[in-house]
């Protein structure tokens, strides 16, 4: 029993000199601040450019220097067919010296709704044969 009571003491102890020793340690750690960093700006996130008017994607099946005829991608029953604008004519001419999209070539082409008129169209034309 006397055994129990000093090895009883000196943990007490022990355990109180530990604990006032971590409080006084712990009091001393105070944040020193050097100075203050500004943020730094890597890189800004810009927007990418929408295009607002409505485009068709599908495969061609027809087209000259006046006309475009496409189907539908998604819907094999959808077939559209696009009066060219005097741009969209200029640029199909120099396509089709060079050989023209033949059938099923896979373009996009932007129109105008209203006028169902094809204002661009984007593509690569097939090699000519």
């Amino acid at each position: 029993m006397k055994l129990a009571i000093k090895f009883g003491a000196k943990h007490v102890l022990a355990l109180a000199v530990l604990t006032g020793l971590g409080c006084s340690v712990a009091a001393a750690q105070d944040p020193i601040v050097v100075a203050t960093a500004a943020a730094i700006i890597v890189d800004t996130v810009k927007p990418k450019k929408k295009d607002l008017r409505p485009k068709f994607e599908g495969t061609v099946m027809n087209s000259n220097s006046v006309l475009i005829t496409v189907r539908s991608q998604t819907n094999e029953l959808g077939v559209q067919t696009f009066n060219l604008s005097p741009e969209a004519s200029a640029k199909m001419q120099k396509i089709i010296d060079k050989g023209g999209y033949q059938y099923g070539d896979k373009v996009t082409v932007y129109y105008d709704p209203v006028t169902h008129q094809a204002l661009k169209i984007k593509g690569k034309a097939s090699k000519p044969i």
